[in-house]
C-alpha cells in the first residue's frame, strides 16, 4: 500500500491547521464587511472587501506552497537498509490535460499518486483525512496473503477505524459494524468490503466534488498562458 508519511514540517497536520485559518479569516472578513449604513461605511466596506482579496490571494500563494513543499517532501517512511537502494516516492506535478483527467472519474484521482496526495491533503483540512486512510488499508487488507497477517491487520483496522470511539472511527451504520466484529475471528480478505464501499461513496459523493471545485485544483487544470509576440511594423 502507498502511504503518504506524516512531515515533522510544513506536513498535513499543519497544512489542514492552516487551511482551516484561511476558512476562519474569510468568515471574520465577511461578517465585517455587512451591509453599508452611509457613504462613509459602504467606502469602509470596499476597503475591506479589497483587503479580503488580497488575503484570499496572499493564502492561495501560501497554500500552494506548503502542498507543493508537502508533495515533494514525501517518500518512502524509514531508513534505507544497509546494501540497499532506498526508493523514494516522486510526485511529478501533472499537465493541465492530465490534472483534467481527474475529474471524469474519482478512480482516476486515486490512480495518480500527485492527485491521491493531494486529495489526501484536501480532506486532511475538512477533517475527515481517516476515509482515505481506512480506503487505503482496506486496498492494503486485501492484496494480503497470510492468514496470520490478514488476521492481525484485521484486527489493527477494526481498533483504528471501527470500533467505537476508535481514534480515526468512519462514519458506518451499527449492523456493519457488527458484521465486522464477528467476522474478525476468522478474518477474510472481504471482511471489510462493505464498510469500504460504503466510505468510497462518501468521498465520491462529497468530498472529491469539493475538490473539484477547489481553487488549486483549478489552478492545475489551467493551461500556461503563452505571450503573444509582438511584431515590429
Amino acid at each position: 500500500m502507498w502511504r503518504v508519511p506524516q512531515l515533522t514540517l510544513c506536513g498535513q497536520s499543519e497544512l489542514a491547521w492552516f487551511l482551516s485559518t484561511q476558512r476562519a479569516r474569510e468568515e471574520q472578513q465577511h461578517e465585517y464587511c455587512g451591509p453599508p449604513m452611509d457613504k462613509d461605511a459602504g467606502s469602509g466596506c470596499s476597503k475591506s472587501e479589497e483587503k479580503r482579496e488580497k488575503m484570499k490571494r496572499t493564502l492561495l500563494k501560501d497554500w500552494k506552497a506548503r502542498l507543493s513543499y508537502f508533495l515533494q517532501n514525501s517518500s518512502t517512511p524509514g531508513k534505507p537498509k544497509p546494501g540497499k537502494k532506498s526508493k523514494q516516492q516522486t510526485f511529478i506535478k501533472p499537465s493541465p490535460e492530465e490534472a483534467q483527467l481527474w475529474s471524469e472519474a474519482f478512480d482516476e484521482l486515486l490512480a495518480s499518486k500527485y492527485g491521491l496526495a493531494a486529495f489526501r491533503a484536501f480532506l486532511k483540512s475538512e477533517f475527515c483525512e481517516e476515509n482515505i486512510e481506512f480506503w487505503l488499508a482496506c486496498e492494503d487488507f486485501k492484496k494480503t496473503k497470510s492468514p496470520q497477517k490478514l488476521s492481525s491487520k484485521a484486527r489493527k483496522i477494526y481498533t483504528d477505524f471501527i470500533e467505537k470511539e476508535a481514534p480515526k472511527e468512519i462514519n458506518i451504520d451499527f449492523q456493519t459494524k457488527t458484521l465486522i466484529a464477528q467476522n474478525l475471528q476468522d478474518a477474510a480478505s472481504g471482511c471489510f468490503t462493505t464498510a469500504q464501499k460504503r466510505v468510497y461513496s462518501l468521498m465520491e459523493n462529497n468530498s472529491y466534488p469539493r475538490f473539484l471545485e477547489s481553487e488549486f485544483y483549478q489552478d492545475l487544470c489551467k493551461k500556461p498562458q503563452i505571450p503573444a509576440e509582438h511584431h515590429a511594423t
